[in-house]
């Protein structure tokens, strides 16, 4: 039941949520499109009272399981996705950290006796050891002229650091990543030494693999063709077609060690626990891990991509890093639960099984509410972006079951009429379970008027309405599409949050807006608020098209930008919002 009272038409949720991504649950286990807690628990406090059931069906990490555990609510949460899982299962197992740290710490030194300390190196400063932090790799392009080799880091380095102006060493033409790769080179190590208070960089020396090295499991599982981001990420022509090719020698071979230490800890909570720190860093100690000169610029987390300079991280550092997140991601929840103590959270009751959302194992009139976030359409193909943790766990997301539209034809036929069945199947489920008075939210985003026309009728053959007073823009503070788009263009990187709730089946015709009634809408828009970024505009048409009951489908993102361009209006870089002289008159 609600606990707001009914004269607020809004039910005290704002019309914009601005959340930041750096709370201690967010930043404790990444996961495609995560929504944070606080995005969330202002429609699980206005739709519900403690101890009342949320329930989602797209459960992914499970976030909207842990907004019910910091509320005092219990969760029931689905998805396919054996990651999601994993990662949503362990956010609310919470464990006394001092008993984590141990058990950490005996799987590290065990990993390391079993190995040797493959992470020593020779300080060049000073003489004495010194712990190797990370290395610098390059890969090595052939000249599109001479088609010798080139160092990209050197030929980087020789420009100053500047990509317009590298030259090959050999016959001084210009030479660009696009480059054909011909291998990678370790070519700078950063360690840590007690002869310096910062990092140090040095040349990269070699260092020796154990004797067992080999003896260590590794999984190793396909990227096959059949994979949307084999085609996205262009894996075959870079030969990187399995998880394990991701991956230097030397840490693929002390994941292994580690991951082997870790299954062999006794408490069944405290190694799912660790478990969860090692998927976790995972991206991170791969090659996937971007090089910058001024900074790391981080995992590419939404593809398959391997910059042309990346990172080698310590694994165990990593690994020790993580594990004081997941500690601070347990205290955050016990103080948001009202409790202090590992006991005192007994009475958190979130559970999270394998299903589809349109077959929910739930029986009618079980849950008091629904918070949903699902796929995008052809947004992220998270099946194909969680085999790489998924290799890991032993267990892996069946991607025919994915509720995703398919970009590129495999013979998987996840068409968008299949996609459509899967949210109208999905919506009726949750109408089914869902005691009477209760409501819907879902968040969806998506830059093509088709898609979000899809979600209406989607919505209208469920039995449901969405109520145009509860329509709310969800800013994640993402300017960039590239982390989103997964290899693909046109990704808004704004989400609308929509509240449904059962009306029996809707006969409502939906108004057709033509080209004049978006254009005035869009002049208005601006013209009230310069304050904006293009998807700003854009959700605040479809809020409005919702409102109007107008058919989406003509409504896309791209008419958005053609008709800001045609204001001779562009995009401030530092803010990503609009600048320009104004309308034409």
């Amino acid at each position: 039941m609600s606990n707001t009272s009914s004269e607020d038409p809004r039910f005290g949720i704002p019309e914009v949520i601005e959340v930041k991504r750096t709370d201690p649950v967010y930043m404790a286990h990444a996961y495609l499109t995560k929504v944070p807690v606080p995005a969330i628990t202002p429609f699980i406090e206005a739709f519900t009272s403690q101890g009342d059931v949320v329930l989602d069906p797209f459960a992914g990490s499970g976030m909207t399981g842990v907004a019910a555990a910091a509320t005092s609510r219990r969760a029931r949460l689905f998805d396919v996705s054996v990651l999601g899982r994993h990662i949503g299962t362990n956010y609310v197992n919470l464990v006394d950290a001092d008993q984590l740290r141990k058990r950490a710490s005996e799987a590290v030194l065990a990993a390391q006796e079993r190995l040797g300390d493959v992470y020593s190196v020779q300080c060049r400063k000073c003489g004495n050891g010194a712990r190797l932090v990370k290395t610098i790799w390059t890969v090595v392009i052939a000249c599109g002229v001479c088609e010798r080799p080139v160092s990209f880091y050197e030929a980087m380095e020789e420009a100053e650091w500047d990509k317009a102006r590298m030259r090959c060493p050999h016959c001084a033409e210009q030479v660009s990543s696009r480059g054909r790769r011909i291998e990678e080179q370790p070519v700078v190590d950063s360690i840590a030494c007690s002869c310096s208070s910062t990092q140090l960089e040095q040349p990269w020396a070699p260092h020796v693999l154990a004797s067992t090295w080999d003896e260590v499991e590794q999984p190793n599982v396909p990227i096959g063709e059949d994979r949307q981001m084999y085609l996205a990420s262009a894996l075959g022509r870079h030969g990187l077609t399995t998880t394990g090719a991701f991956f230097s020698r030397r840490n693929l071979g002390v994941l292994g060690a580690l991951k082997e230490e870790l299954e062999d800890v006794p408490e069944a909570d405290l190694r799912d626990k660790l478990r969860f720190a090692f998927t976790a860093i995972l991206t991170r100690a791969s090659k996937r891990y971007q090089w910058s000169r001024n900074r790391p610029l981080n995992a590419a987390n939404a593809n398959y991509y391997v910059a042309p300079i990346f990172y080698e991280w310590n694994v165990f550092d990593l690994f020790g890093r993580k594990v004081e997140a997941a500690i601070k991601a347990d205290d955050w929840i016990r103080k948001e639960h009202g409790t202090g103590t590992l006991f005192e959270t007994n009475d958190i009751d979130v559970r999270y099984e394998l299903a589809s959302a349109d077959a929910l194992p739930l029986p009618e009139n079980s849950v008091d509410y629904v918070f949903m976030d699902p796929p995008f359409g052809s947004n992220i193909f998270y099946s194909d972006m969680n085999l790489f943790q998924e290799a890991w766990l032993g267990e892996i997301t069946d991607p025919e079951q994915e509720a995703v539209v398919d970009r590129v034809e495999t013979g998987m036929q996840r068409t968008p009429e299949r996609y459509e069945r899967l949210l109208t199947g999905a919506f009726a489920e949750c109408s089914r379970v869902l005691k009477p008075d209760g409501a819907i939210t879902i968040i969806f985003g998506n830059s093509s008027g088709a898609m979000w026309a899809l979600l209406q009728r989607a919505i209208a053959n469920a039995g449901l309405w969405v109520d145009p007073e509860l329509i709310t823009i969800l800013d994640k503070g993402q300017r960039s599409v590239k982390g989103l788009a997964s290899g693909f263009e046109n990704v808004a990187t704004l989400d609308l949050i929509l509240t449904m709730r059962p009306m029996g089946t809707s006969t409502a015709l939906k108004k057709e807006p033509t080209t004049a009634d978006l254009d005035s809408l869009i002049d208005r828009l601006v013209d009230d608020a310069r304050e904006l970024t293009p998807s700003h505009v854009y959700l605040d048409l479809l809020r409005s098209g919702f409102g109007m009951n107008w058919d989406l489908s003509s409504i896309d993102l791209r008419h958005i930008t053609n008709r800001l361009r045609a204001a001779e209006h562009d995009i401030d870089p530092k803010t990503g919002k609009l600048r320009g002289n104004g309308w034409p008159s």
